[in-house]
């Protein structure tokens, strides 16, 4: 049978479930994410040590074990200072704003089959929606408010500019990653997360969609604001960004805002792309991987896997220049997800007819695809770096150097000298001559 196959969706085991049993799941999912984040941010230190060849910490406690409650306590204990001139009410309000929604988010994420709860048949999830992923998308897009009302209310320039910038990257990348999920759609036959993730008993979509992957996994880097995409907190341009003003709990509520997104953009590539709960191969040859207990100890491996990725990338790769950044969302994953998801909806109409086999199809096509893709990423690495090599000054790095030369300044190295360095010979001087 081809993976193409629909499959109805029974959504009838949610919406039943005893209040008690409602408010048991509630509190686990906000416990489960409130631990995935101080256990993310120790991780992620000791991580980019071992990475960079440093130390970390090693301190607070058993080698350092209990740094990341000692950083929650002091932040907690440190005075809350408001600066004069800001717009109280929305500055107060904005750290809320950004943190409510990714708790929300992650309501509609499935951690598991159905289980029996002190007699309750129930699923590992807190409610479903047949428009479950367009619910994610809409919920993780106000969060962005936060971060542009912080910017507004401080009465300060860089926190500003930071706002302007999260709002610039969250619809860049918002299109990018909501045409990714569109090949999804299509190929699942729903817009449900637990239809989805049925939907991949055989197959993972990773395997069947992976320029959406790709292209995903890219936008949900930038979606987080995470390096190299963190350019609404670039500390070598805008001081701190969006946050420069906050202190204590406020800006405590930020941290936990950005790692809690983390934690569901994980999630949401761990059940669109890479089988949700589904035990990984070989583990399927059991025949009790996928019942009971056990998907949810799948789950969270996966959840961690791609947060291992979010470390790796930031202990590894330079921040991007901002217009760099904003032209790879514009001219690169917008375009290739438009084709992509025609390709998927072409397959799809051939495999209906008969005309090709879907699964076989599919494959070859994302293969191909991410191989174009590729070469042609290497072909305009290549191309640039020969127009710089052509540009070069002709008497090299010594020669002078015009700053505004490629069309974006850039501050001379330190072996060049600027043609705008030297000031005119009557700078500095009064009109008296003095």
């Amino acid at each position: 049978m081809s993976v193409t196959a629909q499959q109805p969706v029974d959504l009838s085991m949610f919406g039943i479930d005893p209040w008690w049993l409602v408010v048991v799941k509630a509190v686990a999912i906000f416990a489960f994410l409130v631990l995935t984040t101080l256990v993310m941010i120790l991780a992620e230190r000791k991580i980019m040590a071992w990475m960079q060849m440093r130390v970390g910490p090693d301190r607070v406690g058993p080698k350092g074990l209990f740094q990341t409650v000692a950083d929650g306590l002091k932040l907690a204990l440190k005075e809350g200072i408001i600066p004069t001139g800001v717009d109280k009410p929305i500055y107060m309000l904005a750290p809320i704003i950004a943190t409510a929604p990714a708790f929300m988010a992650f309501a509609v994420i499935p951690f598991g089959p159905e289980v029996s709860i002190l007699g309750n048949r129930t699923p590992l999830q807190l409610t479903d929606l047949p428009v479950a992923v367009l619910y994610v998308l809409a919920i993780t897009s106000v969060g962005v408010y936060g971060i542009v009302l912080a910017g507004w209310a401080s009465g300060s320039t860089y926190p500003l500019l930071g706002g302007l910038r999260s709002t610039a990257q969250v619809i860049s990348y918002e299109i990018a990653m909501g045409l990714a999920f569109a090949a999804v759609f299509l190929q699942a036959g729903t817009m449900s997360t637990s239809g989805i993730v049925a939907a991949q008993n055989d197959l993972w979509f990773v395997v069947l969609l992976l320029p959406s992957f790709l292209v995903y996994s890219v936008s949900m880097v930038g979606e987080t604001n995470r390096a190299p995409f963190d350019l609404p907190e670039a500390e070598g341009e805008l001081v701190g960004g969006f946050h420069t003003e906050y202190s204590s709990l406020r800006f405590a509520m930020f941290m936990l805002a950005e790692y809690v997104n983390m934690v569901t953009v994980s999630a949401l590539a761990t059940t669109l792309f890479l089988g949700g709960w589904h035990a990984p191969w070989p583990l399927t040859l059991w025949s009790g991987a996928n019942s009971g207990w056990w998907p949810l100890l799948w789950f969270v491996i996966k959840v961690w896997v791609v947060l291992f990725v979010f470390v790796w990338l930031r202990s590894t790769l330079p921040r991007l220049r901002y217009d760099q950044f904003m032209a790879l969302g514009w001219k690169l994953l917008i375009p290739v997800s438009v084709v992509w998801v025609m390709i998927v909806a072409a397959l799809r109409i051939l495999d209906t007819d008969d005309v090709l086999p879907g699964t076989a199809s599919l494959i070859v096509a994302g293969v191909l695809s991410t191989a174009l893709l590729f070469a042609y990423l290497t072909v305009r690495g290549r191309r640039t770096r020969r127009i710089a090599q052509a540009t070069e000054p002709p008497g090299g790095v010594d020669a002078e150097f015009d700053a505004m030369a490629g069309g974006f300044p850039v501050p001379p190295l330190p072996a060049r000298s600027s043609t705008r360095s030297s000031p005119p010979a009557s700078a500095g001087r009064l009109p008296g001559g003095s």
